[in-house]
């Protein structure tokens, strides 16, 4: 069976200027076989809602290594469900300033609409994440 790869909206949050995250993820994903279009750092939730109705993305991944992710990922996604978005949202990176993974965080973001959200550096899970997309996404063709 063909494999079905996903068209990748990739993101960083509001408040996150770095980039060599996003540099990372956007070669990783490609490496992957996905088409991704990178929007950057410092990407508003208006800015995400406009880029996913213009370009209807088959995933969002939102990156954060500043510490904010969870705060700004909560908006972001809030933003894409608010406005209609069902496609499938991810997040990933340093989400609190601690460091480690929260929760209850983690709770909350899938609770606003996240489908998951992953460790800092879990790009094992990531992939695992692609692979259950792309199959079924194939299942869907052949249905």
């Amino acid at each position: 069976m063909r494999r079905r790869n996903v068209n990748i909206l990739l993101t960083g949050t509001a408040s996150d200027s770095h980039t060599w995250n996003l540099v990372y993820l956007q070669l990783l994903l490609e490496e992957l076989g996905h088409p991704v279009r990178n929007l950057g750092p410092c990407v508003t939730g208006e800015l995400l809602t406009g880029a996913c109705a213009a370009e209807e993305p088959g995933l969002v991944v939102i990156s954060s290594v500043n510490g904010h992710g969870y705060r700004d990922g909560l908006s972001a996604v809030r933003a894409l469900r608010g406005a209609g978005f069902t496609l499938p949202v991810v997040i990933g990176g340093k989400l609190g300033v601690a460091g480690t993974g929260d929760p209850e965080q983690r709770r909350r973001l899938l609770d606003a609409g996240c489908d998951a959200v992953f460790d800092d550096g879990d790009v094992n899970a990531l992939r695992a994440f692609l692979t259950s997309l792309d199959a079924a996404a194939a299942a869907r063709a052949v249905a």
